[in-house]
Order: structure tokens, then sequence, then C-alpha cells
């Protein structure tokens, strides 16, 4: 076996984790492969170095972490609107853009898996990405963020911790007291957010599927909790409370009539997400959004629509979908 050999064998089974948790770290799915390229190079100029003090899993999170640690100082927190202020006061408030704004980006399942990962690399790698604690952690300071991430998400002891940041364990200890609080603030409590059994989240699904492609604004309604939120980045104005975010839905033009709308089901942050296209003049659905509603056992607390056709590419979705003869 060759060094190269040797060293994808022993490194390759560990991408899809380090994804995630350069995405917990970054916010951001692109800027978080980045880090994870990074990461491997680094890794791989100091493979004849390495000496099995520690597992190979350990010495890979050292690198990364670092890496992320550094590319943050360079980089703000990346948002979603509800972290940059209140909600509009009505749907018929003036929509404000915030194409400066680096926002807080989904990633898509797809990228956590990979030709080396074993189950319970992938399952370990979906813990703690959903998008609602992804972007509580953009609350934290970056070195909160990782006391955070690898003592409650990976479970690493306060003293390896301590050894990777360059701090007694003391300070681990208290920091991470400081960063729990400030997520309790930033995070709504889990039993609000408790999830219905997957049959009835399933039906819950199709029916909010469904009330997009047919433009059916009341069917949309009876599905959202009293206080869902509607979050649409890049956009900086965001609505709370069924009343505006029906009625906001209500005057979109993509629920002027039914047909408008396509949405194909695909996994984001380890939860239920939807690629939305968009019917143009000739019958072409085009990439329009990306949305992640949050649904619970009392209806859907969340719904975070992204404004990027971008997106799609890594979700493995095509730009476009051709006219369907027998529609037109």
């Amino acid at each position: 076996m060759t060094v190269s050999e040797d060293f994808t064998s022993l490194t390759g089974g560990f991408r899809g984790e380090l994804l995630a948790h350069c995405y917990r770290m970054l916010g951001s799915a692109a800027d978080a492969e980045d880090l994870v390229q990074e990461t491997y190079l680094r890794a791989w100029r100091s493979y004849e170095g390495f000496e099995g003090r520690s597992s190979v899993r350990t010495w890979l999170y050292r690198i990364a972490t670092n890496a992320c640690l550094t590319a943050l100082e360079r980089r703000g927190r990346r948002p979603l609107p509800s972290g940059l202020g209140g909600p509009a006061g009505g749907p018929e408030a003036p929509m404000v853009a915030g194409p400066e704004v680096p926002w807080l980006r989904p990633l898509p399942d797809a990228l956590l898996t990979g030709d080396y990962e074993d189950p319970a690399s992938v399952a370990v790698s979906r813990e703690g990405i959903r998008l609602a604690f992804v972007a509580a952690l953009q609350y934290l300071s970056a070195r909160q963020r990782a006391v955070l991430i690898m003592r409650d998400v990976l479970q690493w002891p306060a003293a390896e911790v301590a050894e990777l940041l360059g701090m007694t364990t003391t300070a681990v200890n208290s920091g991470l007291r400081r960063a729990r609080a400030q997520l309790a603030e930033a995070l709504p409590a889990e039993d609000e957010l408790a999830e219905p059994a997957e049959h009835d989240r399933r039906a819950l699904l199709d029916r909010f599927a469904a009330a997009f492609e047919n433009a059916d604004v009341n069917g949309l309604a009876e599905l959202l909790r009293e206080d869902v939120a509607l979050e649409m980045p890049p956009l900086l104005t965001w609505f709370a409370g069924r009343a505006d975010v029906t009625r906001f839905f209500a005057a979109a033009p993509v629920f002027a009539a039914p047909g408008r709308l396509k949405l194909v089901p695909v996994r984001a942050n380890g939860q239920p997400a939807f690629a939305a296209y968009q019917r143009e003049p000739d019958g072409t659905y085009r990439a329009y959004a990306v949305t992640v509603p949050t649904v619970t056992t009392t209806g859907i607390a969340r719904i975070v629509t992204f404004f990027d056709p971008g997106l799609f590419g890594p979700f493995g979705l095509p730009a476009a979908i051709p006219a369907d003869p027998a529609g037109l």
C-alpha cells in the first residue's frame, strides 16, 4: 500500500462528519467544504509526522477546528433575518433586501455521505445540524461555538477540548456554561419543537407541498402554528404570527393561481425540506428557492425560504425542469 493509499484509507471515512463540524462552526456548506479540503491538505502535509498519539479522528478534528477558528477571524457570523431585528409590522411592510449580509445557508444532507462513510459516521455527522440550532450558534463567539460543539455535540472530554483550544479545563467548563445559557435564550424550548410521528409528519408535509402547488392559502394557514415565523433570506424582512404570514402568502404572486410552483422533496440540515421550482410562461419550471419548514406536533413553527437558485446544484437538482407537453 502506498503512502497515499494508506492516508486515504485512514482518513477518508471522516469527510462527512468533518463537513458537518465545519458547517456548525461556519454556517455555510460552501465554506465548510473549503475548510474540509484545507483540513485534508494540512493533514496530508503533516501525515508523515503523525505518530498516533491520538486517534486519526481526533487528529483531523483538531486540524479542522483550528482551520475554522482562523477562518472565523476573517468572517462575521451568518445570521437568519430574525437574528438581525424584529419582525415586520405586517405584510404591507416594504420588503428590504440584505445582499451584503453573509447569510446562514442550508446544508444538503446528501453532502454528508460518500464512498467511505459508514452508517455510524453519517449518524454522528447529522447530529446538531438542525437549522434552528446552527442559527443559534451564530450568537456565540467563535471560541464559545467551538467549546459547545466539541463538548455537547461531539462529547469530547473537557481536558481534550482545553488542549485543542489552548485553554485550561476550568476555562472550558466556564465557557461551556456561558455558551449553554446564551444558546438557551436563542433556541425555542425542546417541548415546543417536539416532532410528530413519522406518518403524521409525512402527511403534514404532503399537505404543505400541496398548498403551495395549488395556491391554497387557507389550506396552508391550517397547518401553521399561531406563533409561526417566516424568514426569507436574502430579505431582511420577516414575519411572525399566523395572521401576518397568511396575509403575506395571500398577496404573493406565486399564490395568484395554481401551478405556479412545483415542490420537490429534499433533505437539509437533517430535516425534511423542499426545492421549489417556479413556472415560466413557456411552461418550464426554473429553480426558485429552497424552503425548510420546522414541523412540530402542533403544526409548522417556522418556514425558512432561501431565495437562491444557486443552492440547487449542491442538492443534486437541475436548474430547470422541462415543460410537460400534456400540461401546455
